[in-house]
């Protein structure tokens, strides 16, 4: 069964490719939705896939590309939203 989370990246995580990395890695896991940056220094991500789907891709976020540096990051499951593929925005 499919979900939709909402997730909020903070620490060293604007100029390391997260955005970038973040897009691949949800290609390989097959979640839809997209990620941004937003202007106070966090990453946002909106994401649908399968709860386990959603667990792997979780675990990524929180450790990120090799140049980042994620302190903190939240979730907060959200009602259930279709995206066609995923995308930086």
């Amino acid at each position: 069964m499919k979900k939709t989370c909402h997730y909020l990246v903070s620490g060293r995580v604007q100029g390391v490719c997260f955005r970038m990395d973040t897009e691949q890695q949800a290609h390989m896991l097959g979640v839809t939705g997209w990620v941004r940056n937003l202007p106070d220094g966090r990453v946002e991500v909106m994401a649908t896939a399968s709860e386990n789907t959603l667990n792997q891709f979780k675990q990524w976020l929180k450790r990120g590309p090799e140049m980042a540096k994620v302190l903190d990051l939240t979730e907060e499951e959200v009602d259930l939203k279709d995206f066609d593929g995923f995308s930086v925005r």
